[in-house]
């Protein structure tokens, strides 16, 4: 390893953090300095699994353990693939930036775990980028090595769109190595994900998430343009980690109680962002108690949803029917759910034998989840897909449509009703999805 690389991911070392799942984690005085910032501290008050804790009681870690733990893999990957031969095309500064971008990944997370996500909000990689490039992060940054806009243009792989941030991203050390360390951190195998299926199948209890790292670090190769290649010995773990995060969605992430309670609070918001109760900037920054508060706080029909979250309180499941694109196309897009809310409330108030109002029910439908699998295995010279035995393209795919379900939740009052009506109920569901297939609800 050449003795710059070497310095730059060996040196230093020397504050310890003890983490439950890895054990001792070492930063340097000027990394340990960005954990102590105002906003990684935030991070500490946002749960990694939002509701989660209600299914599995357990799951009360956050966001800042998580970014811990992302940056002690992305630290142990880096000093494996630079002693592999990447230290050719690394530079010190770049090393530095790396690691700042693994340990601030999820400085501009949305709270209450993906709640926010589709509402009509900046991404928080873009907000991610904005906190790191400004103070007080961006002279901490500086502090620790590393160039303040490499670390978000590794985060934010939008950066190079605009002249403005071109220019930026200008004064990191080579695009070539900007987009290599892009695709360390998010890949197939990225640090990220090995943390959170390991971190939150320990606290959640489960057995589905660990991951064997040590076994699949040994198996990565550095590549400039990949990022990291395997060989086939490798197979089986890929293999292991593709059908964790299946399982993990399945049993976790996608639980019907998690889902209720995103969803509500998903409702809530977007109708305050439409009726300009709540403005997009308001919701940037918060942490989980930040954001029942301000909902609280804020005179609309709908932010009782969000104090029932808060306090536990869930909507039911009426019907589940499986997403199929084939047959329900496009036509639930979330900008047209309040519509479509509003009349199917009217279809199943038939069925209920009582006025079931808009607000007292909720489509929920999950956004498209990928299983990446383009690590490309070196001894067999082909794509990972093409060389596993099982995990053919048509089995991700049918991963990802197993997972998806429609589920329509409503107020728990009408609970009794809808046990009383429950395959009426169904049909109807059935019946009116498929009506709406093509409709107008279906525009965005």
């Amino acid at each position: 390893m050449r003795n710059d690389v070497r310095t730059a991911l060996l040196e230093g070392y020397c504050e310890p953090i003890r983490d439950m799942l890895w054990g001792h984690i070492y930063l340097t005085p000027a990394l340990a300095a960005l954990t102590h910032s105002a906003p990684f501290m935030r991070l500490h008050r946002i749960m990694q699994l939002g509701p989660a804790f209600m299914v599995y009681p357990g799951a009360t870690h956050t966001r800042a353990s998580h970014s811990i733990g992302v940056y002690h893999l992305a630290r142990r990957l880096l000093s494996h693939l630079a002693e592999q031969g990447a230290d050719a095309w690394l530079s010190a500064e770049g090393v530095k930036s790396f690691l700042c971008a693994a340990l601030l990944h999820d400085l501009g997370h949305f709270p209450y775990t993906h709640s926010l996500k589709e509402l009509p909000l900046k991404d928080h990689e873009r907000l991610t980028a904005s906190l790191v490039t400004s103070e007080p992060v961006k002279s901490l940054v500086a502090a620790a090595g590393g160039d303040p806009y490499m670390a978000a243009a590794i985060v934010d792989t939008s950066m190079q769109a605009s002249s403005m941030q071109a220019s930026l991203v200008a004064q990191a050390p080579g695009d070539g190595e900007l987009l290599f360390y892009r695709r360390l951190l998010s890949g197939a195998l990225d640090p990220d994900k090995l943390d959170y299926l390991s971190r939150d199948g320990r606290y959640c209890g489960v057995p589905y998430g660990a991951q064997d790292v040590d076994f699949i670090f040994s198996r990565l190769q550095p590549d400039k343009e990949r990022g990291v290649v395997i060989d086939s010995r490798g197979i089986p773990a890929v293999e292991s980690l593709l059908f964790s995060k299946y399982l993990m969605y399945r049993a976790v992430y996608w639980h019907k109680a998690v889902r209720a309670a995103t969803s509500m609070v998903k409702k809530a918001l977007l109708a305050a962002l439409h009726d300009k109760t709540i403005a997009a900037e308001e919701l940037y920054n918060l942490d989980d108690q930040g954001l029942f508060t301000l909902a609280a706080g804020r005179d609309h029909a709908l932010s009782g949803l969000v104090n029932w979250v808060s306090n536990g309180r869930f909507f039911t499941v009426a019907a589940e029917i499986p997403f199929d694109k084939t047959v329900h196309g496009e036509a639930l897009c979330l900008s047209a759910r309040a519509r479509m809310e509003e009349s199917l409330a009217d279809e199943l108030s038939a069925c209920l034998g009582k006025p079931l109002g808009r607000n007292e029910l909720i489509i929920d439908l999950p956004e498209p989840v990928s299983f990446e699998s383009g690590l490309f295995v070196t001894d067999e010279n082909c794509l990972f897909s093409d060389a596993s035995g099982v995990f053919k393209d048509n089995l991700l795919d049918a991963f990802t449509k197993s997972l998806r379900t429609i589920r329509i939740f409503v107020d728990p009052r009408f609970e009794d009703d809808i046990e009383n009506a429950r395959e009426g109920i169904l049909r109807t569901v059935e019946k009116w999805l498929t009506l709406c297939k093509g409709s107008e609800y279906g525009t965005t």
